[in-house]
């Protein structure tokens, strides 16, 4: 089958000519040597130069890391070799390693050593813990000796190749090659060895436009791959994948299978020539160097070839050895946690004569078939013993052992459970896919068939892009992934099933009630299974979600690319694995996932009875997933955690129920949530309880003033002198009529041109002894303001009606102490707009009605203004805040020279009045 092979860019890079490339094992960077003399390293992640070395004014024409050393080593045309530390940029050696221009270096992979070669036709080992010694010259080369590499699988040896034509395997130790590689018809440009398995090869580019494959032990040629149309620069066998990459100074990239070497694609990117081709074991990444820059691609897909049975077994292929791991081989002793790589003992199974790129069991774990090159080839689980084979570009297997294969797309054949073929079949469309499962599915580009595998009979046709298809071993249920969505299907096999044995018509749409839509997800499946009617899967963001019921859950979030296997019950565990094999588990609750079904077939009795089987810790999932149902109740009798108990009970309405929570978690804000909520429902005692457990003085202040609570606002005003919460005790005093306490609390709070201000207004009898200790006070900041401060004793002219307001507070006084309660607030509104003091001068006797407590949240005018009201919730004239430590509402400039003090902003005269009198 042609290999699937995904090419995506990852690096586009411009610069002048590039003449080597190399991958660095750890780092993401990209060693790049150009034809101007500098080395450039590029990080491709952030696609931007992290390092750059101006080595010389030549052509740079090879540079590689030596990765556990932090080094770079680089051959020039000046004949020299240069070595930098990539991290502090300083050069660790310089030394002229030739008497021509030098062609390559290679890096032995464990020991100290390094190769040249140059077109003074010599190769040269040289020992970087000698001192940089050259320990060994090899001669035999007639012409330029332009590329060395060592062999991966026996590292004593090296090849090389020349443009004498020839290319030579030569071993350290020895000054002579141990043979000779001689069939090009020009010169040899490149050499490169297989490392993907057992076989012996080796390729070679040369300018007689071809590349060729040898097998170093039988000396021979195994394949020459034409169709370049100029030199061959650069080549590769790729480390990972079965295929071999050939570079030309035609400006391709050309891409053949490794064991049939047929070309399977040329990529082009407009750079001019090909130089080098970059690649590193263990990665599916490429560097390209070209004339006009770098160009990075990863090829092939990162999912690992693998597959699990229902009993933990694992078999997977690494190229075309074959590995087998058991789940069940981790001991119950040994605590796993979610997310870690199990300890798991890795067994050979066996080698694949095929390049694997799907292998699966079948459905009762018995047999694994693998597919790759255009063939299939079933073998036992267990043996690994060959049963079946075939050609087949996809295979897939019936959920009871039938299988079919696509050898062609219009060609689908489908076989027994003892591997004989049943039935050929030619659709009437280009089967792209086909899929296997309850029944059988044929996918063209824009839509998929289903049919049944006895007769293959259309079922129904769906109208949709599949990119995967999954179903429930139930075979009721079924999920079609597209690219940005998953939609999950009933399968109706009853209605199907009468409707085919009635031999009623079907047309080109199939059974209308085939299917039935039950959801539509807008996330992209990258890889999925089925537990129940449990859909797992893993998103495009690396997210393991589970589906019940279109609802969805985040299991887990997963740190890298990982790929789901399968589930086992008995350890309650979804098992996946990445792309470096390593397989992880993560816990799923089979009891979880039965309750959540049965909550969503509405079957709330059966799932009641497997509720006590659930784990405590996951109560609080249980119960979110409830109250994403709208059953809050019930979430509410599953929830352990306390908050998310309060937001239910509060959700709810059951106050009761919150406030024992409450109680418990001693949380101010739980209470003051509480407290607002029982005083909006009219709960008032309870509300008083929670604002009291709040500390929530202003909505206690608000309560106990709506309630007329005239005992409740007196121990509200001591608690909040306590506390140091002025503004609300100042408040309560000045409600219960407890003036003297307000002055005084002013005082005490430093406020004394407010108490000044406020005796004035309410108390006209202390003015004088406020107005002294004003004075005193002033007199630290200011002395000249402070004498200019009038007493109304010594000037009481200066102070209009004073005699009035002195008969008013005494007659109010008899009063003050009286409350009456909050239901006749109605008699007292019109009381809002009374002058007091206006009232007595118009009056000719003071005996009167006398005047309620009420009366001191009245106006009162004054020469020097209107007091503001401080009633609590007034939309205007709000009292200044009193807390300790606010600024005072009188400020006076100690400064001032001119006879003048600043009071609240404004410049008043504080001088003499006409009468020599101090001005008030």
């Amino acid at each position: 089958m042609p290999l699937r092979l995904e090419i995506k860019r990852k690096l586009a890079q411009r610069s002048e000519r590039v003449k080597s490339v190399d991958l660095h094992p750890t780092e993401p960077w990209i060693l790049a040597s150009l034809y101007s003399g500098t080395v450039g390293i590029w990080n491709y992640q952030s696609q931007t130069m992290v390092k750059s070395f101006e080595v010389t004014e030549l052509p740079v024409r090879s540079a590689k890391f030596i990765a556990r050393k932090q080094w770079v080593v680089a051959g020039a045309d000046d004949m020299f070799i240069r070595v930098y530390n990539y991290n502090t940029m300083d050069k660790v050696k310089v030394f002229e390693a030739h008497t021509d221009y030098i062609r390559c270096v290679a890096v032995h992979p464990t020991l100290p050593y390094v190769l040249s070669s140059s077109d003074d036709m010599l190769i040269k080992l040289w020992d970087w813990d000698k001192g940089w010694l050259c320990t060994q010259i090899f001669e035999g080369h007639s012409h330029y000796v332009m590329q060395v590499t060592f062999n991966p699988k026996d590292t004593n040896t090296f090849a090389s190749a020349s443009l004498d034509r020839t290319i030579k395997i030569w071993n350290l130790g020895s000054p002579d090659p141990n043979f000779t590689l001689d069939a090009h018809l020009k010169g040899v440009n490149c050499v490169d060895y297989f490392t993907g398995g057992d076989k012996p090869y080796l390729i070679t580019g040369s300018d007689d436009h071809t590349a060729k494959v040898w097998d170093y032990q039988t000396k021979s040629c195994v394949q020459t791959l034409e169709g370049h149309t100029h030199n061959v620069s650069a080549v590769c066998f790729h480390p990972e994948l079965p295929i071999i990459l050939t570079g030309s100074e035609d400006g391709t990239v050309r891409i053949w299978h490794a064991t049939t070497y047929r070309l399977e694609n040329t990529l082009n990117y407009g750079l001019e020539r090909v130089w080098a081709i970059g690649h590193m074991r263990g990665s599916r990444r490429i560097v390209i160097g070209y004339d006009e820059g770098t160009i990075m691609v990863k090829i092939g897909r990162e999912e690992p070839v693998a597959s699990m049975d229902n009993s933990g077994k694992i078999i997977w292929a690494k190229h075309n050895e074959i590995q087998t791991v058991n789940i069940k081989s981790v001991g119950a002793d040994y605590e796993v946690n979610d997310g870690e790589r199990l300890p798991l003992a890795v067994k050979e199974l066996g080698t694949c004569d095929l390049y694997p790129q799907s292998l699966k069991h079948n459905p009762n774990g018995r047999f694994v078939v693998v597919c790759g090159d255009g063939e299939y080839i079933i073998y036992t689980a267990l043996a690994w013993r060959n049963r079946s084979f075939g050609s087949a570009l996809e295979f897939v297997w019936s959920s009871d052992g039938e299988y079919a294969v696509r050898e062609s797309t219009s060609k689908i054949k489908i076989f027994s459970k003892s591997f004989q073929e049943r039935k050929s079949i030619r659709p009437t469309f280009t089967a792209d896919r086909i899929y296997g499962g309850t029944v059988l599915a044929m996918c063209s580009n824009d839509f998929i068939c289903f049919y049944d595998w006895a007769e293959c009979r259309l079922i129904r046709r769906i109208d949709v892009n599949v990119k995967n298809l999954y179903w429930a071993d139930s075979g009721d249920l079924v999920a079609i992934a597209s690219d940005t969505s998953f939609y999950i299907l009933k399968y109706n096999r009853d209605v199907v099933s009468a409707h085919l044995d009635s031999g009623s018509p079907v047309d080109e749409q199939g059974v209308e009630d085939a299917f039935e839509l039950l959801y539509e997800i807008n996330e992209r499946v990258r890889t999925g299974l089925w537990v129940g009617d449990c859909f797992i899967y893993n998103n495009s963001s690396w997210r393991l979600n589970y589906c019940v019921g279109g609802e969805v859950t985040t299991m887990f979030h997963l740190d890298r690319p990982m790929y789901l296997l399968g589930y086992m019950a008995n350890q309650s565990r979804v098992f996946l694995i990445d792309k470096e094999f390593n397989v992880m588990g993560y816990t799923l609750l089979l009891s979880l996932i039965e309750y959540k079904t049965l909550v969503m077939r509405g079957d709330l009795e059966r799932a009641n009875e497997i509720l006590p089987s659930i784990p405590k810790e996951h109560h609080n999932s249980v119960a979110r997933f409830l109250e994403s149902r709208g059953s809050i109740e019930e979430a509410l009798e599953v929830a352990t955690d306390p908050d998310y108990r309060f937001e239910l009970a509060i959700q709810l309405g059951k106050l009761d129920v919150a406030k024992e929570i409450a109680t418990g978690a001693h949380s101010e804000s739980k209470w003051k949530q509480l407290g607002e909520l029982a005083m909006s429902t009219g709960m008032l005692e309870m509300a008083e309880d929670c604002l009291k457990n709040a500390m929530d003085l202003s909505g206690l202040l608000l309560l106990y003033s709506s309630l007329g609570d005239a005992e409740g606002i007196s121990k509200l005003a001591c608690l909040a002198t306590e506390h140091g919460k002025n503004n609300v005790a100042f408040l309560c005093l000045f409600m219960l009529g407890k003036l003297e306490e307000c002055l005084q609390l002013l005082v005490d709070s430093n406020r004394i041109p407010e108490a000044a201000l406020m005796a004035r207004s309410y108390l006209p009898s202390k003015v004088s002894e406020i107005v002294a200790i004003w004075r005193k006070d002033l007199n630290k900041v200011n002395p000249k303001a402070a004498e200019s401060l009038a007493d109304p004793e010594e000037y009481p002219n200066l102070f209009e009606d004073w005699q009035v307001a002195l008969a008013v507070e005494s007659k109010v006084a008899e009063t003050r102490g009286t409350y009456p309660p909050a239901e006749e607030y109605v008699k007292y509104t019109d009381r809002s707009h009374v002058n007091l003091v206006e009232g007595f001068r118009n009056m000719q006797i003071y005996e009167d009605t006398p005047l309620e407590n009420g009366g001191f949240d009245h106006e009162v005018e004054e020469e020097d203004g209107e007091e503001e009201a401080l009633d609590e919730g007034q939309e205007e004239g709000q009292e200044e805040a009193l807390d300790e430590g606010q600024e005072e509402a009188v400020v006076v400039d100690a400064d001032s020279t001119d006879g003048t003090v600043l009071v609240n902003g404004n410049d008043e005269e504080w001088g003499t009045n006409n009468e020599g009198n101090p001005s008030a």
